[in-house]
């Protein structure tokens, strides 16, 4: 009987570091699917950014004042590629909103995703001042080892990790010519 427990003993030290990579990578998979399920939708709602897809009008009123120079009125408001459109006596209009100079008012229309789309949006936009921020830092982390632990998943030799190692390096190139050719 002391031998059967002097072998149990034996294998369970001799343990390489490709056993522990598949444990770690087999927890660290289970762990975040719940994550990856919703990044990924994030990730796919936010390619439709530039549509009118999941998303509906919110109009809001901004008071500024009522001297404030046309060319910082886009900053004033956050909107990117700022442009009066046209000017109706003291009403500036420009796209999504208009500014009433007299009054300093600003209505402005935005399109934001509905819920919960806006909030699954915002872990991408994550900024290192939020604090969220160390919850996409762990996922992108986690997201880093898996995919180097996906290399200890079979023996050293094996046709199968060769396969993996040829594919991973497509991969790569792939990733890199989208990178530098997709505008």
């Amino acid at each position: 009987m002391s031998d059967k427990l002097e072998i149990i003993m034996e294998l369970k030290e001799k343990k390489s570091i490709s056993y522990y990579m598949r444990v770690w990578h087999r927890y660290a998979g289970f762990f975040i699917a719940g994550f990856v399920i919703i990044w990924a939708c994030s990730g796919i709602v936010l390619i439709y950014r530039d549509t009118d897809f999941l998303k509906h009008e919110k109009t809001t009123h901004v008071n500024l004042a009522a001297d404030i120079n046309p060319a910082e009125l886009g900053s004033a408001l956050r909107i990117r590629d700022f442009r009066v459109i046209k000017t109706e006596g003291n009403i500036l209009f420009f796209q999504g909103g208009t500014f009433n100079k007299s009054t300093g008012v600003a209505e402005v229309t935005v399109k934001e995703l509905l819920f919960p789309f806006n909030k699954l949006a915002g872990l991408h936009k994550t900024a290192s001042k939020s604090g969220i921020h160390w919850f996409t830092l762990t996922f992108g982390i986690i997201m880093l080892f898996m995919a180097v632990s996906s290399f200890w998943m079979f023996k050293s030799g094996s046709e199968v990790l060769k396969n993996g190692i040829l594919t991973a390096i497509a991969g790569i190139v792939f990733a890199i010519i989208l990178l530098l050719f997709v505008k």
